[in-house]
Order: structure tokens, then C-alpha cells, then sequence
């Protein structure tokens, strides 16, 4: 069970689960249901398209997953859980530990089952658990009763003796073990096969109905291919090929309910019995058969599914790209030996060794040499970026021409790379509102459909036709009618959509963040570190009553213990200045940060403050009229003013005035216009004073501003925007100051070179400080919802006009089976359409 640690539900944990036998929205449906019954479980969703189910638990309930798998099962459908991976495994295994094992031949969850409950069945396994997706199984093993350990010999035989094939992970996999992408191609593979067989023996029956349109006589049709030869070839269509739809309309029947596959067994078996029917009761009587029409249809239908599901593997694009950047092996540093290792054995301080067009295999800072990182497919940014010692690195990039080491940071689910992935994938397995509306239509599509088609065959009846052809028209309304097109209309969009975006560096937290982000009319902005580069430098340096050096030491003093941008400007200068006052460092101690105003310590004895212009005038200081004018003067010109303060004078003193200025990010002036073309008004709001933030504002083109704001006053200021506007309000920051506003706002947009704080209180995340990417993530979404509507209407319309053509006669079964098999096929095709979507481009 995967457990998410959000804020917002720290009480719940998220069990996620690989669905196996669903076909349209009404099985997802079905199985959503059946898992909100379960005690403790507070949501269930299920994604047609990924076909995964994403449920959360009261997690002091402990609910285990194979409660959840046995509802699933209950309700007619295969289930097994997705855990997280271990970051160890031992091949020594003993009691305690966790072993985890590459399984090989699983086709389906039923098989993921088996290789369970042949791993729990062995003395000492506390539990296993088997992910189909990612092929490996985790156990959890505890000694038995005589005190002995299971070895991973042993699970290995016990997985051999279920019938598949086992490796430890730390080995190298063996041949026979296909990797998902292998597995996924030999399903595809066969698929393809069997849609080839079905369509061979498919046409022979055809040849009569193609003589009869050619003016040919029953008779003479039914020369072709015997009536006796028809029935060979249509039985093996029927039930052999067909035999899917029969044990997935079983399942529903057994439920209570009725899906894709309740119609097409249905609407086949009609026609195949009305022709049996003829055979048997008008032998050699010239009778016209449509053992054609349930064959074409199968064939069809099939095809149909083999063409959605290479579709919905390419919506999926995203997430393997993403899991493809992960080393499995690391080339590590001990002592002066390296040693590559598998990356499960790398631990955060490990040093690790990264050659020229290798992947970083960690999080860390370079520790030794200088390079170039290419880091396109994590964060979007084509060129690569300049590295050297304590710059940061990612796992996941590739290093470009210089040897580095890498002392390590962050190891497995804890890397950014592995952040981004579980970003995606709860996304694309979110389900946005709108979907809720599709789910209650699809709950109720196929009693309606039934109704229709019995509506259908009375009627027909009823005006007198003849019993053939109200059979005919009623199994066309039983083959047309499709619930997979509802179904797959908006994941498709969604798992396309956040993809892309994904692809070019925005990470679109859930469903309902897309849907919010296309109808943002405002954005405010945060000043430093989003608009403008974050790295302000010292201007101005003007001691009062103090030598320079004296002054710049107490500065610095105050600062040294501060990772704020405007203290490591200090620093960098008294630093470079290295004045002999510098030499011996004072004594500092109960440094502390005052929010809002500035920092302050003891330094020497005495209370040194740096701090903003508001709390020098909280402090009561006096400023001489000529040093006011100063500051006024440097404030207008765009710096921020601070001031060095000693509190313990009486009354306190000013002892210096500093000024930074910080330039503002190349493109962000073009990032506000092309919001600004979007019709999205940009707003800055910024702690910084009043003359620094009309300079930024007037060089960016904003017309509103709102200056010397407190973190929390941020949040009323976003609140006062939404009412104001009557809109949709998004905040874009990167700081810890900005996580209140980020959440205040309708939607969060975060910088991911901010804080981890900003992060989880945004909907949508830039992997890039770059403010272009807030128009690329507004764009993106506007394009999704777009498809979502474009699909739906489609989806809706198709059924709307199909249905009652056939129901009047005017669609034979097999051009229905046609229509259906290609309407869902043409949901997906049409949501793929995003992935030619490309960030920065003109767009309306």
C-alpha cells in the first residue's frame, strides 16, 4: 500500500491497484463501486485508460490490500496491488527483511495472484506482494517457528513451481524474464495475430452476401460456401475468438450489471442463432444466413480494442519516458577504488562517479569536477546546464563532457525524477469533475441500450416485419451502442495532456488542477526568485558612524548562519572584500530570522539586526533627513533597502544602509505579454518596498502592483484579487512566504528551484524557474479541456445519432460493429493530438 503523505490527508493512505478485465466506463464504474463499499476506504477512482484504481483508506483502519483485491474480484474483475519498491533487498535474506524478486511470464493480475499466494504460502513470508506493472514481487519475511529465515532460493522455487520465472534483483535477469516493454509487445503481438485468424476465417463468410449484391440468388450464394462450412467457420469465430466477450458479459450478468461485452455477446449471439435457426429449420432452402454478421462484428470489435490499446499505450508515453531515465546501476567511490553496484545498494552520502554520457544515477552536489548536465526530459530546458563543485545535480540527466563526483543526496522515491513520476501518474489516475457526469451516464448506458433494442425488435415485429429483420435491427442497436467512447474520453485527454506538459517541464499535480487552470483569468506573481533571478547583489554599502569594515563585519555576522538570497549577498561581498576586521569572525549566537522584517543575533554582546525599512520605523529609529532622501533615492531606482540596526542602543540606532538590486529574468517581460494575449491579467505582489517593486512592475509591463507585503497579508491579498475579479486567481511563487498565498489562490503554480513548502501548496509545478512556463501550463490546460470537450461531444453525438439509425432499420449489425469498434479508437486518436503540443509557441 502506498501511502501519500499530503497535508491535506495526513490521515489517509492510497492503496493503487492494477485492474485487469474492464472494457468500457461501465466496468470502471462497477469496480469504483465495489471498493467505495468496503469499510474505511473514503474514495475510489479508476482510470479506464491507465486501468489502475487509486483508493484512499482511513489509515487507522489499516485496511490491507487483499480486502480491496477481494472486492474487486467480488464485483467480476482482476486486481493487484502496486507497491512502492524497496530501496534494499538482500540475497542473503533473513528474518526482518524485505526481498524483492523480478518476475518473468505474468501476462495478467490473475497471474500476479498466483505468484502471491505461492510466496505467502511459504513458512517465514509475513506477506508478498506482486506489482504486474513493474514485474517484481516484494516480500516481507519473519522468522518461522523453528527460528529459521526464508532463503531467496527458496522463493525463487516457489515462484518456478507456480509457473514463472523469478530473479533476484540484485542479478542480473535472465533471459527468459521479458522486461513491461517486452511483455507489452508480445501482448500486442498476439492480439494482432488473433485479429488476423478472426478476419480469415471471417471473409469466406462474406463471399454469399457479396454474390447475393451482385445479383447472384441465395442459392447461388450459398454455393460458394456451403451453409454446413458457414456454421464451421462462424462457431469458431463466435466461441473461440469470441470467448472474451462471453466471460466478460458472465462477470457483469453475475454483478448485477452490463457493459460493452453484455452487448456484444448479445448482439452476435442473435444473429448466430437466427442463423443456426435457418439452417436447421430450412435445410437446403435456399435461406440466407448471417453467420457474416456476428463473425464481421467480432472481427471488428477486436480490432477496434487492438487499435485502442496501441493508442492508449501512446498516452501513457510520458511515464515510461520518465522511468527510462533511472539507472539501475551506479559507479561508486570508496576509498581510491570504484566499485559499480546496483543502484539499490547506494545510500544518501554515498560518493558516486558519473563519466561523460552516463546518467546521474543520484540527487546530489558535485563534490569534484566541472561539466555540462543535459536535463531536458526532467525539467524542459533544451540547452544543457553548466555544473561544477556543490552545484546541484539530478537523477535521471545525462552527463555531457567532464567527470564528476556526486556526493549523494536523495536515493529512490525521495529523487526529484522519482517526485516527477508519482506527480504524473497521480494525475493521469485523477479523474477530473466533469468525469462524474460521464459515470452517471455510463452507470445507466446499457439498460437503456437493452431497453432500446427490445423497444427495437417489438416494434418491428409489431409493423409486420419479418422476424429476421427485427432480429437484425435490434442486435445493430446492441452492436453500436458503446459505452468505451464516455469512458475514455477524458483520461485519454487528461493522460495526453499532463504528459506532454510533463514532457516540457510542467508538472500538473491532479484532474482538478487542469480543469481550474483553463479558466485562470488573473495571475499574481511573487517578485524574487519568480520574476526576477533571485540573486540580488550589494549596490550600495553605506555605514553610519562606523568604520566600513566594522560595519560590514557586524553584517556579516548577522548573516552568516542565513540561507536568504540577501544575506548570501552580504557574505559574497565581505567575503571578496576580506577586510582585516574579517580575520577573526565575532562571536555570534541566538541567530534568528523575525518573519516578514529581517534577521537578528547577538553579536559581541550586543543585538544587530539587518532588516526592511517597516521594522527600522517599528524600532522607532530616526533617520536624518539626507540619509531618508538617500534611501528614497536607491529605492526609486529599483533596489531593495535594508538597514544594520543595534537594538541594544537606547534608543536603537541605524549603523548602516544597504542596497540590493536583483535583475529581473530575460524573459519574463515577454512571459506577462504572452499572458496578456491569453487575456490573463498579471498582478506582482512582493514583500520588497514600494520603489523596487514599480520598477520591476514598470519594466514587465504589470499595471497593478501590490508592495511591502507580509507573508501572511499575501494570502488576503489573493483573497481580495478573487473577490475583486470574480475570476479564476492563480498565484505563481517559489519561496516558504509564498505557500500561504499559493494555497489561498484557486490555483498554486510553484517553482520547483524554490522550496519543498511551495511545492505542496501548489496545483501545478515548473521545473523550471523560467514565468513562460505559467502561460505554457495555462495553455496546456486550456488545449486539454478542449480535447475533453471535443471527445465527450463526439462520444455523446455518436450514440445520439447512431442509435436511432439503427433502431429504424438503417444500419445493418455489421456496419455498427464497424462504427463501434472505431468510435472509441477515434476518442484517443484525438487526444493524442497533444502530443505535438509544444511550450512557447503563439497560441489564442
Amino acid at each position: 500500500m502506498t501511502e501519500l503523505a499530503t497535508p491535506d490527508r495526513a490521515s489517509q493512505t492510497r492503496a493503487e491497484l492494477d485492474i485487469s478485465g474492464m472494457t468500457c466506463a461501465s466496468c470502471a464504474m462497477r469496480v469504483e463501486k465495489a471498493l467505495a463499499k468496503v469499510p474505511g476506504v473514503s474514495r475510489a477512482t479508476v482510470n479506464l485508460a491507465t486501468e489502475r484504481a487509486s483508493v484512499d483508506v482511513d489509515a487507522s483502519l489499516n485496511v490491507a490490500p487483499d480486502v480491496l483485491v477481494n472486492a474487486v474480484r467480488k464485483a467480476g474483475y482482476e486486481a493487484a496491488p502496486v507497491v512502492p519498491a524497496v530501496s534494499s533487498v538482500g540475497t542473503g535474506a533473513g528474518a526482518g527483511d524485505v526481498a524483492e524478486l523480478a518476475i518473468g511470464g505474468m501476462t495478467c493480475a490473475a497471474c500476479a495472484t498466483r505468484v502471491e499466494k505461492a510466496l505467502a504460502k511459504l513458512p517465514g513470508v509475513a506477506s508478498a506482494s506482486v506489482n504486474l506493472a513493474t514485474e517484481k514481487a516484494t516480500v516481507s519475511l519473519a522468522a518461522d517457528a523453528n527460528g529459521a529465515a526464508t532463503g531467496i532460493d527458496a522463493l525463487v522455487a516457489a515462484v518456478t513451481k507456480a509457473g514463472y520465472q523469478a530473479t533476484p534483483v540484485e542479478q542480473d535477469p535472465a533471459p527468459a524474464a521479458p522486461s513491461v516493454a517486452q511483455r507489452a509487445h508480445e501482448q500486442n503481438r498476439r492480439e494482432l495475430a488473433a485479429v488476423v485468424i478472426c478476419a480469415v476465417l471471417t471473409l469466406p463468410l462474406l463471399l454469399p452476401m457479396l454474390s447475393a449484391g451482385f445479383g447472384g440468388g441465395a442459392e447461388g450464394a450459398s454455393s460458394l460456401v456451403p451453409p454446413w462450412l458457414q456454421l464451421a467457420l462462424a462457431t469458431v469465430v463466435q466461441f473461440g475468438f469470441g470467448a472474451r466477450f462471453y466471460r466478460a458479459a458472465w462477470r457483469a450478468v453475475r454483478a448485477g450489471a452490463g457493459n460493452m461485452d453484455l452487448l456484444v455477446a448479445l448482439g452476435t449471439s442473435a444473429a448466430y442463432g437466427i442463423s443456426v435457426y435457418e439452417l436447421i429449420a430450412h435445410p437446403g432452402d435456399g435461406m440466407h444466413l448471417y453467420f457474416e454478421a456476428s463473425a464481421v462484428v467480432i472481427t471488428l470489435v477486436r480490432f477496434g480494442k487492438w487499435l485502442e490499446a496501441r493508442a492508449k499505450r501512446q498516452t501513457t508515453d510520458a511515464i515510461r519516458s520518465l522511468n527510462a531515465l533511472r539507472p539501475e546501476r551506479a559507479r561508486i567511490r570508496v576509498g581510491n577504488e570504484e566499485h559499480e553496484v546496483p543502484l539499490a545498494q547506494v545510500r544518501v552520502g554515498t560518493i558516486v562517479v558519473v563519466r561523460p554520457g552516463e546518467r546521474v544515477p543520484v540527487d546530489g552536489a558535485v563534490l569534484e569536477g566541472r561539466t555540462h548536465i543535459d536535463e531536458s526530459l526532467i525539467t524542459g530546458e533544451s540547452l544543457p546546464v553548466p555544473k561544477q563543485p556543490d552545484d546541484a545535480v539530478t537523477a535521471g540527466s545525462i552527463n555531457g563532457e567532464g567527470v564528476i563526483t556526486v556526493t549523494t543526496k536523495a536515493i529512490g522515491a525521495e529523487t526529484t525524477l522519482a517526485r516527477i513520476i508519482r506527480l504524473v501518474e497521480t494525475a493521469q489516475a485523477e479523474k477530473a469533475p466533469i468525469q462524474r457526469l460521464v459515470d452517471r451516464v455510463s452507470e445507466i448506458f446499457v439498460p437503456v441500450i437493452l431497453v432500446i433494442a427490445a423497444i427495437t425488435l417489438g416494434g418491428w415485429l409489431i409493423a409486420g416485419a419479418h422476424g429476421e429483420t427485427a432480429v437484425l435491427n435490434a442486435v445493430a442497436v446492441l452492436v453500436i451502442a458503446c459505452p468505451c467512447a464516455l469512458g475514455l474520453a477524458t483520461p485519454a485527454a487528461i493522460m495526453a495532456g499532463t504528459g506532454a506538459a510533463a514532457r516540457r517541464g510542467v508538472l500538473i499535480k491532479d484532474a482538478l488542477a487542469l480543469e481550474i487552470a483553463h479558466n485562470v483569468n488573473l495571475v499574481a506573481f511573487d517578485k524574487t526568485g519568480t520574476l526576477t533571478l533571485g540573486q540580488p547583489t550589494v549596490t550600495a554599502f553605506e555605514p553610519i558612524g562606523l568604520a566600513h569594515d566594522e560595519a560590514l563585519a557586524l553584517a556579516a555576522a548577522v548573516q552568516r548562519h542565513s540561507d536568504h538570497p540577501l544575506a548570501k549577498a552580504v557574505l559574497k561581498i565581505a567575503d571578496s572584500t576580506r577586510p582585516a576586521a574579517l580575520a577573526t569572525p565575532a562571536a555570534v549566537s541566538k541567530a534568528r530570522a523575525v518573519p516578514g522584517r529581517g534577521v537578528e543575533a547577538d553579536v559581541d554582546g550586543r543585538t544587530i539586526a539587518l532588516g526592511s525599512s517597516g521594522w527600522l520605523a517599528e524600532l522607532g529609529v530616526v533617520l536624518p533627513s539626507a540619509l531618508a532622501e538617500r534611501a528614497q533615492q536607491l529605492e526609486n531606482a529599483g533596489n531593495t533597502v535594508s538597514w544594520l540596526i543595534d537594538r541594544t542602543a537606547t534608543p536603537p540606532a541605524a549603523l548602516a544602509l544597504i542596497g540590493f538590486g536583483d535583475s529581473v529574468k530575460p524573459n519574463a517581460r515577454a512571459a506577462v505579454e504572452r499572458l496578456k494575449t491569453m487575456g490573463v491579467k498579471s498582478v506582482l505582489v512582493t514583500g520588497d518596498n514600494q520603489g523596487s517593486a514599480s520598477s520591476v512592475a514598470a519594466s514587465l509591463g504589470i499595471d497593478e502592483f501590490h508592495a511591502q507585503v507580509l507573508p501572511d497579508d499575501k494570502a488576503r491579498v489573493i483573497r481580495d484579487l478573487k473577490i475583486r475579479t470574480a475570476g479564476v486567481v492563480a498565484m505563481a511563487g517559489d519561496g516558504i512566504n509564498d505557500a500561504p498565498a499559493l494555497a489561498a489562490a484557486d490555483l498554486g503554480i510553484a517553482m520547483a528551484t524554490g522550496t519543498d513548502v511551495a511545492m505542496d501548496a501548489a496545483g501545478i509545478t515548473l521545473m523550471r524557474g523560467d514565468p513562460a512556463l505559467v502561460a505554457d501550463a495555462i495553455d496546456i490546460s486550456r488545449r486539454t479541456w478542449r480535447k475533453i470537450q471535443q471527445n465527450l461531444f463526439w462520444a455523446f453525438v455518436y450514440n445520439l445519432i447512431g442509435i436511432p439509425l439503427a433502431a429504424f432499420g438503417l444500419l445493418n449489425p455489421m456496419i455498427a460493429g464497424a462504427a463501434m469498434a472505431f468510435s472509441s479508437v477515434s476518442v484517443v486518436a484525438n487526444a493524442l493530438l497533444l502530443r505535438s503540443w509544444r511550450a512557447g509557441q503563439n497560441r489564442t
